[in-house]
């Protein structure tokens, strides 16, 4: 098997990668495995750090890596939070605190719109000059009360209209086929066969 760093220390992620790479001949491997710091992530567009993220793993470990960037992007909001979702409401990181911040910026606002944006950037080498990438959205809008006991982050906010519930009221199955992640993985998945 060909081996690959996730550019994460993720478990969920690392788990769910390699089930899902394995049929591609890939060991998925974490980036804390070859103790590879966390890369900076300096850019304003999802597709910048998740390049970054890869390059830099693959510089420091030698071998093809695979790292993602992902957030909530709200039309009223001209896009924001955007690639600062996890940390919205500054440092540190709170979930609370972000969806707090998300709903006092919506007040008096009626468009609602939002979606979730998940890139996927593949390197076969440090300076791979055609890297895979993998692009996925899950739109939906934002409510103003937190609904379901599920997922993370904005997912009691974020509600699929079609489904009349939100993401954190979703079973775990059908949030990861729905999901933004879900998409981009599942095009990841159809480049590498075409490639193979």
């Amino acid at each position: 098997m060909k081996k690959l760093v996730l550019a994460s220390g993720n478990a969920g992620k690392l788990r769910e990668f390699g089930q899902l790479l394995a049929p591609f001949d890939f060991e998925v491997l974490p980036q804390s495995a070859f103790d590879v710091p966390e890369a900076d992530e300096p850019h304003v567009t999802f597709v910048e750090n998740a390049l970054a993220k890869a390059r830099h793993a693959a510089r420091l470990t030698g071998l093809p890596a695979l790292a993602d960037d992902s957030g909530l992007c709200v039309s009223a909001l001209g896009g924001a939070p955007g690639v600062y979702s996890a940390r919205f409401s500054g440092e540190p990181k709170s979930d609370d605190r972000n969806n707090a911040k998300l709903v006092a910026d919506l007040q008096g606002k009626v468009d609602r719109r939002a979606h979730y944006v998940a890139v996927l950037v593949l390197v076969h080498h440090a300076d791979d000059p055609q890297p895979i990438i993998a692009e996925g959205e899950w739109h939906g809008e934002i409510v103003d009360t937190p609904r379901g006991e599920g997922g993370f982050g904005y997912d009691p906010f974020f509600l699929v209209p079609e489904l009349g519930k939100t993401v954190a009221e979703l079973p775990h199955e059908e949030k990861n086929r729905r999901s933004h992640r879900g998409q981009a993985l599942a095009k990841l998945i159809e480049r590498l066969r075409l490639d193979s």
